[in-house]
């Protein structure tokens, strides 16, 4: 039977998805680290609204310290994290919880809990003393068990789950919160090839038609060409360059950032930038 493509209710409707509201994401001058030891130094990044951003940059230069703290899992030892003005870290858990939401890297879930039980966690900052669970709740767990085909998953334990279930289980989980912003951290980790792109296709609707404002971090750099409305390159805590995968993407970059030799053409499918790395073995080959 062939899959047919899952479509995400249309924001606005009455009982489902409820409409985003732009959201202004930044951060002033910002520095973290880690037991005294600082990663991300006066870093100034304004995130695009409504659009889908990705972090790159080679490992060890904060693309995953910076997320963290913009999620307010890290306080900075000097600079701020700014939602809509306010500094995030002096915001109450459950008023960012329902604005911002994250998947971190490796994330640990209880032990025996069922699919079901782990994403309708997701609508926790939507619950309250006067506020319990409701249909609402139900449509968004299913939706976003549907949406990242896990919905015959449901009833079985997390722990039985492969890595790449786990991952989607995880996925679904944020998509539940429905959040005005989502933060992701190398979401497409376990996952092969055909489960990354449907990672990345899903996360490219719940953008364009929900306008989710999305802020990825990635290792794949063709795919976060292809899938990137706006990049944002690190290197030694700092953003070197930023703006759409052709402006940003370059040879030169790819030296400075990665010290890579690469060479840069035109994706055929997407029409977006691809790097093509040259590895030692071939360099003689592009001598004329």
């Amino acid at each position: 039977m062939t899959k047919q493509p899952v479509e995400l209710p249309q924001p606005g409707i009455a009982g489902e998805t409820r409409p985003v509201t732009p959201r202004r994401l930044q951060t002033n001058n910002v520095s973290l680290g880690y037991g005294g030891r600082q990663i991300v130094s006066d870093l100034s990044l304004q995130v695009p609204t409504g659009q889908v951003s990705v972090i790159i940059g080679a490992n060890g230069c904060g693309k995953s310290t910076l997320l963290r703290g913009m999620a307010r899992l890290l306080t900075p030892a000097g600079g701020a994290v700014l939602l809509d003005g306010k500094n995030v870290h002096s915001m109450p858990s459950k008023e960012v919880a329902k604005i911002m939401g994250l998947l971190p890297q490796s994330p640990n879930a209880p032990e025996g809990i069922t699919v079901a039980d782990l994403v309708g966690r997701g609508r926790y900052p939507h619950q309250g003393w006067f506020r319990q669970w409701t249909a609402d709740d139900d449509r968004a767990v299913t939706a976003a068990l549907i949406a990242t085909d896990t919905l015959a998953l449901a009833d079985r334990p997390i722990d039985e789950m492969s890595g790449g279930q786990r991952q989607r289980v995880w996925i679904a989980m944020a998509l539940a919160q429905e959040t005005d912003v989502l933060l992701l951290d190398e979401p497409t980790t376990f996952l092969d090839l055909a489960h990354q792109l449907e990672v990345l296709d899903l996360l490219t609707d719940l953008n364009r038609r929900r306008g989710t404002t999305i802020v990825v971090v990635m290792h794949d750099l063709n795919l976060a060409c292809r899938y990137a409305d706006h990049l944002v390159a690190m290197c030694d805590g700092q953003v070197i360059s930023s703006g759409t995968p052709r402006e940003v993407i370059t040879a030169e970059l790819m030296r400075d950032v990665f010290g890579l030799s690469a060479t840069v053409i035109d994706d055929p499918v997407s029409h977006t930038p691809t790097i093509i790395p040259i590895g030692r073995h071939h360099c003689d080959d592009l001598t004329p």
